[in-house]
């Protein structure tokens, strides 16, 4: 495998790491405020649940790019390839679409939408600009 494959698929990797590390933790203070708030996921519907979970994923992963060096307009497509398929989710629970084949339906579509995002930009992706940044920064 190529250093460039390598570094992609290491970003690719990385990202997907940050969207779970990111549900598994904000969902803590976000069941906190939903609580304080007298309510919860399950009664204010499984739209806002879809919606917080990628909301959740989102933000860590964003966050983790641009501690990678990306600027905001790839940051903003990838956040875009994860929310586009929740709001399409979203609207098929309206159609009374089984909420667990959309959920798996969702992510899936999340995922390769990361994936087409990253091979639309590849020299975005495959090269160690950002973590000569990431030195830099620490240093």
């Amino acid at each position: 495998m190529s250093p460039a494959t390598k570094h992609f698929v290491r970003h690719y990797a990385e990202m997907v790491v940050a969207m779970f590390l990111g549900m598994a933790i904000l969902a803590l203070p976000a069941r906190a405020v939903l609580a304080a708030a007298g309510t919860s996921w399950s009664e204010l519907g499984t739209g806002a649940m879809f919606l917080g979970m990628a909301v959740e994923m989102t933000i860590p992963m964003v966050a983790w790019m641009r501690y990678r060096g990306h600027e905001w307009r790839p940051c903003n497509e990838m956040a875009a390839a994860m929310l586009l398929p929740t709001f399409a989710a979203i609207a098929l629970l309206q159609t009374g679409a089984d909420s667990g084949a959309l959920m798996l339906a969702e992510h899936v579509a999340m995922l390769l939408g990361m994936l087409v995002a990253m091979l639309l930009r590849p020299a975005e992706y495959t090269h160690r600009a950002h973590a000569e940044h990431v030195e830099a920064v620490a240093a």
